[in-house]
């Protein structure tokens, strides 16, 4: 039983197979053949091409491989967006090597976790990052480091400028260390080399993500290439209404080394076609503005904290800054307010459709349609080839009835192969129920409604016991938001001696408003039951995010208990 299909926009087709057995190489290597002079990525004001984009590539992949890289060797990225991270990406694929992106805001222990139970051994770095690598190289078993400058792809002024006032300042200019390599010299002396005789197949492993899975602990989720393919495939059906390839510029302010971005957004680009406009920082609100006034991107990819931030810019209140090229957002990662959906499409006149999706899940999607209905607290519906399903939290052989919580299973022809070298999380992550292949176990607790739109409710972790009731986190949250005074709010349970936990809210205020403690309360209790009102709420300038723009309540838990 599949009730969503029924709720397609008109135009969507309810299977997108058979998928075609090629790779995102294939995709580049066509588009350079017949479309070489048309642009691929766009960055800082410059482009590059889809013919740049495969000579670069295929020169990366030529120094990879003298430089000893082999077929299944592991390549590390730690990397913004920028071009670099595309001609290393595909360079590491054409070598027949596995990419592992990593965040730049890892600490030095995360790095060397991450990169020991890779097994990474050549390591691709932006200079200011350098040092964090150079410090855990010997203990992480790294054998080669290649050092890249953000100013390389640049347009000439901007470079000669950054050169001049930053570079030095912000620490960007290094001293390589012996046996260490710049990308751009290996790219200069393998310019005419050919690629190596590696034929990269749709089965092999192209990237290892790293994911807390549902337990929290880091752990690598191990991608194919033919799931770039399959979750480009399913979203450019989605929505192929809204784009117009190759004219149209999908924009990606979000990070590389997030699924979301990488085997969400990237394929989508690849397939579509259409350029993609990357920004490096995007918690630097002005300079993404910038991009958007430089390429007038018709699709918009982000999360709830960036349209509040772009929201709330001075320039964007002041009109100083037109939205309107944007026609289609997608929002994931975290839950979109009703308040701050209603408002960016008012600014804008484009639709922001929320979406969900998991690093196990590599882009298995839940969305909400382009053109039809969108429920208010919905993640939408499963996209084509994509299996939902709401089963018993204890009971995973139950499939509950709808508009019963449960946990929320997926399957899909891209769902992530394995664990990397972890089969005892891959078998809890990934069971069997019934005939057919393995589910993902999503760890999110949702419904389903009889036209399958999924609602999340919250992670199963993330659910607190009140005296003996059941709260979510999240339906407090909707609500602290809702208040006019409220940018952000965040809700966590905290130790209480007679109630066992209580909920607490940290509160983020909008610029130029007040609001006490006693007000808000006040607004809850008019809108949710008592053992549901937050017990303290605190004000806070800001609210810890990873760079991906994901709230960490146990940090602000953490924070409550020293």
């Amino acid at each position: 039983m599949k009730p969503w299909l029924a709720h397609y926009d008109a135009d969507v087709a309810a299977s997108v197979a058979p998928y075609p057995d090629k790779t995102l190489l294939d995709y580049l290597s066509t588009l350079a053949r017949e479309h070489g002079s048309e642009t691929a990525l766009l960055f800082k004001g410059a482009s590059m091409s889809y013919r740049q984009l495969e000579v670069l590539s295929d020169g990366c992949a030529a120094a990879l491989a003298a430089l000893g890289v082999r077929p299944g060797d592991r390549v590390a990225l730690l990397l913004p967006n920028c071009p670099q991270f595309f001609i290393a990406q595909f360079g590491t694929w054409k070598a027949g090597g596995i990419v592992v992106p990593l965040n730049p805001i890892y600490t030095e222990r995360e790095l060397e976790s991450a990169l020991t139970s890779s097994g990474a051994s050549t390591v691709v770095a932006l200079t200011p990052f350098y040092g964090r690598i150079k410090n855990i190289q010997a203990r992480a078993g790294v054998r080669l480091v290649i050092a890249t400058s953000i100013k390389e792809y640049l347009p000439p002024v901007l470079r000669l400028l950054f050169g001049l006032f930053r570079e030095k300042k912000d620490g960007h200019r290094i001293v390589l260390a012996a046996g260490d390599v710049w990308l751009h010299a290996l790219l200069d002396t393998h310019r005419s080399s050919q690629k190596p005789a590696v034929t990269v197949r749709p089965d092999d492993r192209a990237v290892i993500l790293s994911s807390g899975g549902t337990t929290g602990t880091p752990k690598g989720a191990v991608g194919l290439h033919r799931h770039y393919v399959a979750a480009g495939r399913q979203l450019y059906e989605w929505t192929k209404s809204a784009l117009t390839p190759p004219s149209d510029v999908i924009m990606l302010p979000l990070p590389l080394f997030h699924v979301y971005a990488n085997v969400g957004v990237q394929p989508l680009a690849f397939i579509a076609p259409a350029p993609l406009a990357i920004v490096p920082n995007p918690r630097d609100i002005g300079d993404l503005l910038k991009t958007i006034r430089q390429v007038k991107p018709a699709f918009f990819n982000g999360i709830p904290t960036l349209y509040t931030a772009i929201l709330n810019h001075p320039d964007v209140r002041a009109g100083k800054v037109s939205l309107r090229s944007i026609r289609l957002c997608f929002s994931g990662a975290a839950a979109l307010m009703e308040e701050t959906k209603r408002r960016f499409e008012e600014a804008t006149g484009a639709r922001i459709i929320e979406g969900y999706s998991l690093t196990e899940g590599m882009m298995a999607c839940c969305v909400n349609p382009v053109k039809g209905p969108n429920k208010i607290g919905s993640i939408g519906l499963p996209l084509p080839d994509v299996e939902a399903r709401i089963v018993d939290p204890e009971r995973s052989e139950r499939e509950l009835p709808f508009g019963e919580v449960g946990e929320l299973l997926l399957r899909a022809p891209q769902h992530m192969a394995e664990y990397w070298n972890n089969p005892n999380e891959t078998a809890a992550a990934l069971q069997l129920h019934g005939e057919g292949g393995p589910w993902v176990h999503t760890g999110d607790l949702a419904y389903m409604d009889e036209e399958g739109y999924i609602f999340l409710v919250d992670r199963k972790k993330d659910m607190l016991k009140t005296s003996g009731f059941q709260v979510w986190p999240r339906e407090i949250e909707e609500v602290l938001s809702a208040h006019p005074a409220v940018m952000e709010a965040s809700v966590a349970g905290i130790p209480h001696p007679l109630k066992g936990e209580v909920p607490k809210a940290w509160v983020v205020l909008e610029a130029g408003q007040s609001a006490t403690e006693d007000e808000l309360r006040a607004f809850c209790r008019e809108r949710l039951a008592p053992y549901k009102v937050p017990a303290a709420i605190e004000f806070r300038t800001d609210l810890p995010k990873t760079m991906v723009g994901k709230v960490l309540r146990r940090v602000l838990v953490s924070e409550h208990r020293q």
